[in-house]
C-alpha cells in the first residue's frame, strides 16, 4: 500500500504490523499511531512492574525511542504486540540493574491509574493491600503476573516474550499467583489483626 493511500484512510483501520512495515521503511509519522494504541498499555506495565509513577513515564518513553532505534530489527511476519513487550520487559530489567537493589517505592496516593469514579473504601483496602503483596514479590515474578493478570495477556504471548514454552508459563503463572496470595493473605491478617 502506498504512502498516499495511507495518509487518504484513516490510520485506525491499519493493523500494528502495517504501521510498524511503514516505521521500519523510515516513516516515522505513522509511529505516532502506534504510540497512541500503546501508550496507556505499557505505562500501566511499567507502574506495576516497578511501582514507580514517574520512572514509568519515563521507561514509556524510552520503549518508543527503542521502537525508533531497533526498528529495522522488526520482522514483519511476528505480531508487533509482543515485539514492544520485548523491549518493555528488557527496559524493565535494565531499570531494576541500574537500581541494584530493588526498594519499595510504592506510595499510595489518592489516584491509582484505571481506578474507577467513586470510591469504595473496602476496595481501595484490599487493593492496597494487594499492591503491597505485590511490591514484595520478586520483580520477575510480579512482571509475570503484571502479564497475565493485570494486562490480560494470553500464555502464548507471554511465552513468546520471555522466551519459554506456554507450559512453563502457565506453571509460572500458577506458582506465582499462589505466592501472591500467601503474601497477601499475611498482609491482611497484620491490617486486620
Amino acid at each position: 500500500m502506498t504512502e498516499a493511500a495511507l495518509k487518504a484512510k484513516d490510520l485506525k483501520a491499519f493493523s500494528d504490523e502495517l504501521l510498524m512495515s511503514k516505521v521500519k521503511d523510515g516513516h516515522l509519522k505513522f509511529l505516532e499511531e502506534l504510540f497512541d494504541r500503546y501508550q496507556r498499555k505499557l505505562y500501566n506495565y511499567f507502574v506495576k512492574c516497578t511501582q514507580d509513577w514517574e520512572e514509568s513515564n519515563d521507561l514509556t518513553q524510552q520503549a518508543f525511542v527503542r521502537v525508533m532505534k531497533y526498528r529495522h530489527s522488526y520482522r514483519s511476519e511476528n505480531r508487533f504486540e509482543i515485539w514492544l513487550f520485548q523491549i518493555a520487559r528488557n527496559l524493565v530489567r535494565d531499570h531494576f540493574r541500574k537500581l541494584k537493589v530493588h526498594k519499595n517505592q510504592l506510595d499510595f496516593v489518592e489516584e491509582i491509574p484505571d481506578r474507577m469514579e467513586e470510591v469504595d473504601t473496602d476496595r481501595l483496602e484490599k487493593e492496597q493491600v494487594l499492591y503491597e503483596a505485590l511490591a514484595q514479590m520478586d520483580p520477575d515474578k510480579r512482571e509475570l503476573l503484571v502479564m497475565a493478570k493485570m494486562q490480560g495477556m494470553k500464555y502464548e504471548d507471554i511465552a513468546q516474550i520471555r522466551e519459554i514454552s506456554v507450559g512453563a508459563t502457565k506453571v509460572q503463572v500458577h506458582r506465582a499467583v499462589a505466592r501472591l496470595r500467601s503474601i497477601y493473605m499475611d498482609l491482611e491478617a497484620k491490617h486486620n489483626g
